[in-house]
């Protein structure tokens, strides 16, 4: 297994894909690519369509994927606001891939038998380690494709991240062989000879502690410790730093523990929501998720610092629960407020991972929405990055 990341910034798509897949090909070793995949910057887009041709022509890869990115990752280097190309390609001796495509109205009901949705992707559950997705935003029902996904492949690990560059429906492209979609979803399914690892950073900080939801309707609290959610949230603003109070007027999101059995939390033990909103009257406040009773939540807040120390945080514990294997590659599917904009300089996420894991091929893209496992359930997250991690199925890695 040898994998490669190769970026340019061309102004050019012809010049740009030429240079990148120059630098695959020298990378590789002649060694044929079994996979590309692509992601390319909204500079590009009356070029969209004769994209598939240039890799096809300049690599000749069995199995073409990718999509448009606002952002665009390459080499370990994220490249925004500018015209940018990547390209992440591997050669897979014993490795399957399947790639596929579907609209909106071809996702099964969510009372689908499982066969429904192995007919969509491809390969049985049993046998399919991982599955990519590239959805586009304004066309697919994103959390009911994840639904149905984890429904159907439980075991299977699903990563990716939300098409971006485009403002409205038809604006991004999705990319499949020489299929250039405007709408719904591409991706890929593998078997055989590969482990793909998901390492998820929400990007927060707790404060306060953690309480126990005493009463709830849908998405909405109506009670924390058998009290009042408002007062508890008025409690822990009376508390907090000046630089807490301001982040939590600015940026206050609500963690929820998604392991039930769990009795110590932290780094990666939350799936963090926006708070929504709160009622004077009743104290109830409403959050971006539905909240059962019984469920543990603790208040958390984002900012360049929270989100640094949570991704040094998960790649630390992803590091070394390794046992010593190194990864061959990763794909990084990072929030639009994420890099530059977040952290005041290019390469911070890529940066951490190379230093950390290890300074191996980088590649990937800034997403309208970033897909990635939360405990044993798959979820469509926010201001976050999520890493899929190649590697052959050594050592299994426990994060």
């Amino acid at each position: 297994m040898k994998w490669t990341s190769a970026i340019s910034d061309e102004p050019v798509l012809q010049d740009a894909v030429d240079e990148v897949c120059r630098q695959a090909q020298e990378d590789l070793g002649g060694q044929a690519a079994d996979l590309a995949i692509v992601f390319i910057s909204p500079h590009h887009a009356g070029s969209y369509d004769v994209a598939p041709k240039l890799f096809n022509d300049a690599l000749s890869p069995k199995a073409l994927l990718g999509c448009s990115g606002a952002g665009v990752i390459g080499a370990g280097h994220e490249i925004e606001s500018r015209p940018a190309v990547a390209v992440c390609a591997a050669s897979l001796p014993g490795v399957g891939i399947t790639t596929f495509e579907f609209e909106e109205d071809e996702l099964p009901t969510m009372d689908a038998p499982p066969d429904a949705w192995e007919e969509l992707i491809g390969p049985s559950p049993g046998d399919c380690p991982a599955i990519l997705l590239l959805p586009d935003p304004f066309s697919i029902s994103a959390g009911n494709l994840i639904a149905g996904l984890d429904y159907a492949y439980p075991d299977t690990v699903k990563v990716g991240g939300l098409a971006s560059g485009g403002n409205g429906r038809g604006a991004n492209a999705l990319i499949n062989g020489m299929n250039v979609n405007r709408s719904g979803v591409v991706g890929a399914a593998f078997t055989g000879d590969l482990t793909v690892d998901a390492v998820v950073a929400q990007g927060c900080k707790p404060i306060g502690r953690p309480m126990l939801v005493t009463e709830s309707y849908q998405n909405v609290i109506r009670g924390l410790d058998g009290g009042n959610p408002l007062e508890a949230l008025r409690s822990l603003f009376e508390q907090a730093s000046d630089e807490e109070r301001m982040l939590i007027r600015g940026s206050l999101q609500i963690g929820l523990v998604m392991d039930p059995l769990n009795d110590s939390f932290t780094a990666g033990d939350f799936l963090m929501r926006n708070v929504l909103g709160a009622e004077e009257d009743s104290g109830a406040i409403a959050v971006g998720e539905i909240v059962p009773e019984g469920q543990v939540v603790q208040f958390h807040v984002r900012d360049a610092s929270a989100a640094d120390d949570d991704l040094r945080a998960m790649l630390d514990r992803y590091a070394g629960s390794l046992n010593g294997a190194v990864p061959a590659s990763a794909l990084l599917f990072t929030c639009l407020g994420r890099g530059q904009y977040l952290f005041g300089s290019p390469d911070h996420d890529t940066g951490l991972f190379r230093e950390m894991v290890a300074p191996v091929p980088l590649a990937g893209f800034f997403c309208n929405g970033e897909i990635g496992p939360v405990g044993d359930t798959t979820f469509l997250h926010g201001y976050t990055s999520s890493f899929a991690v190649f590697r052959r199925p050594r050592a299994a890695a426990h994060i």
